[in-house]
């Protein structure tokens, strides 16, 4: 477990990066995150990442990259609801890294 400042708060984070505490997600804390990664968020990132935390609300749990792509096409359209699109927005993991940069858990299926 880490500790981190962030806007003036103390910001635990678990050994993978996700907020221990959800309570403490901010806007503030997804830019410092993406920060981390080298990521400048977007219109089309923040678009994703209130999908995941209505998603996370609706259904208490963040969803692996299936059910994520099933759900930015529900909500944002099949141009947007595809898995290439989702990569180029979250290098890597699109399902995890979106997920810790919307103060979620980590998606159950993905390693």
């Amino acid at each position: 477990m880490t500790t981190e400042m962030i806007n003036g708060h103390a910001v635990a984070f678990d050994d993978e990066g996700y907020l221990q505490d959800l309570s403490q997600w901010s806007p503030r804390v997804a830019e410092h995150l993406a920060a981390q990664e080298g990521l400048e968020l977007t219109e089309a990132h923040w678009e994703v990442l209130h999908l995941l935390r209505d998603f996370y609300a609706r259904y208490a749990h963040s969803p692996a990259m299936r059910p994520l792509v099933k759900a930015v096409k529900q909500s944002l359209g099949d141009d947007k609801g595809r898995s290439i699109y989702l990569m180029q927005l979250f290098p890597g993991s699109p399902a995890k890294l979106a997920a810790r940069l919307a103060g979620l858990p980590k998606p159950d299926n993905c390693l």
